[in-house]
């Protein structure tokens, strides 16, 4: 007996996977072949290079530089992102603490994530520029002789970086939290209190095992936006890297390559392609060291 194939399923799945192939795939396939080219904006065409775009790349100062503020931007900002919505979670799914208004809090944890990047920048611009309320009252209220140029500063201005991205994310990170919590069983609870557990134990045995996978997304997640810090640093300073670079990432030097007065495209898709390289080994280690275990210690 002969099983009739039903074709239909291809015929649903057909938009996403077209979508991904021209809007996804060929992007980044086209990215990897400017990259070894010397294609500008100003020219029809480009001459094959080979590694010379990433010899250069690795011989510019402005790079390194780009990639430790990178890391050290997200690291800054996503320790206190992860730990505050991790104490959260428990404080607003805790049936002992019963706390009132937490779809309140939640809703005013998430406002900051439904602003535009560019909107955020501008607002903390405008508080901490030279003639701004910031310095008003820091003068008036006799805690400066006179005023500062905050955003000129590179401790200030990284701070500001930092608190806005933390500030922007960390309500979207405690739903998720909350919601991977509240999805565990409750028996385990109980029959880890019947068994003499403690609180700190049963966070520690039955909680955080099992929000690993959602605390995976959440890496994963959060370091592929990490990596790809643009408008917050860009639209905060002079858009080239603050005062001594102390804001350059990854994306506002390929925006400068591409912006150069030749627009080098070659050279931009050249940042670029380390940039996913980057993210990708490393989105890699995250799935391996937060892998699940059993006992004898092996992954499954």
């Amino acid at each position: 007996m002969t099983q009739k194939k039903n074709f239909y399923g291809y015929m649903f799945i057909a938009p996403f996977v077209i979508g991904f192939l021209v809007f996804g795939l060929y992007p980044i396939y086209n990215t990897f072949s400017l990259s070894f080219t010397d294609y500008t904006l100003m020219a029809r065409s480009g001459d094959f290079v080979g590694w010379k775009n990433f010899e250069r790349l690795f011989a510019d100062d402005f790079f390194v530089t780009a990639v430790k503020n990178t890391w050290l931007l997200w690291i800054l900002n996503f320790i206190p992102q992860i730990g505050i919505a991790l104490l959260l979670s428990v404080w607003f799914t805790n049936t002992r603490l019963n706390l009132k208004g937490v779809g309140i809090w939640r809703a005013l944890f998430f406002l900051p994530n439904l602003l535009m990047p560019a909107v955020v920048a501008s607002l903390f611009f405008a508080l901490f520029a030279y003639y701004g309320p910031v310095n008003q009252i820091m003068v008036r209220g006799g805690f400066l002789s006179e005023a500062m140029h905050f955003l000129e500063d590179a401790f200030t201005a990284r701070g500001l970086v930092v608190f806005i991205q933390w500030w922007t994310w960390f309500g979207q990170t405690v739903i998720i939290v909350m919601a991977g919590m509240t999805s565990i069983p409750l028996p385990l609870y109980e029959a880890a209190m019947v068994d003499g557990a403690t609180s700190t134990q049963m966070f520690w045995r039955i909680t955080m095992p099992l929000l690993r996978p959602i605390l995976i997304y959440i890496f994963v997640t959060s370091l592929v936006g990490g990596m790809q810090m643009f408008d917050i640093p860009f639209l905060l300073t002079d858009g080239r890297g603050g005062p001594t670079r102390a804001i350059l990432t990854n994306n506002i030097l390929m925006y400068m390559k591409f912006g150069s007065s030749k627009g080098h495209i070659g050279a931009a898709a050249s940042v670029g392609i380390l940039i996913f390289l980057m993210t990708s080994i490393c989105a890699l280690g995250i799935f391996y060291f937060m892998r699940e275990r059993n006992a004898s210690g092996s992954s499954k």
